[in-house]
């Protein structure tokens, strides 16, 4: 199993301005229906991988880098939260969190990292169940 999280793009204006990153997954587990798929996520959807694999699993899950809240404040020299430096920063940290919550076997049942993972758009509104083998 092979995850880089990259090619970071920001999108909108304002407050409504926001960072993804491109999700590249390279897999013979056959537990994937996918064996490669890429996604976009935010930093939002890492977050709400991480409070559905705490809720639905006996994963230990890892902590996510952290919100850059003194980064969000005005009057800055710099761009903030979307200066390169930062979204170079947090981009490996987001590919270290999830390629540790991925190589855990548990995790790899959780239907809820399967959507994170390869499915287009993540059904928030999904019933958490483990995934079987088929």
């Amino acid at each position: 199993l092979e995850i880089d999280v990259g090619n970071p793009q920001t999108v909108g204006v304002g407050r409504g301005r926001f960072t993804t990153y491109e999700i590249r997954v390279k897999t013979n587990l056959p537990i994937f229906k996918l064996k490669e798929s890429t996604v976009r996520r935010r930093y939002s959807d890492f977050e709400w991988l991480r409070n559905e694999l705490e809720r639905e699993s006996k994963v230990v899950v890892p902590p996510l880098p952290g919100k850059a809240l003194l980064r969000q404040l005005p009057f800055r020299g710099d761009d903030g939260i979307f200066d390169d430096s930062f979204i170079e920063e947090r981009k490996q940290a987001l590919e270290q969190f999830i390629n540790k919550v991925a190589g855990h076997p548990l995790a790899q049942n959780e239907r809820c990292l399967h959507m994170f993972l390869q499915d287009e758009v993540i059904d928030k509104n999904y019933t958490p169940s483990k995934i079987r083998h088929t």
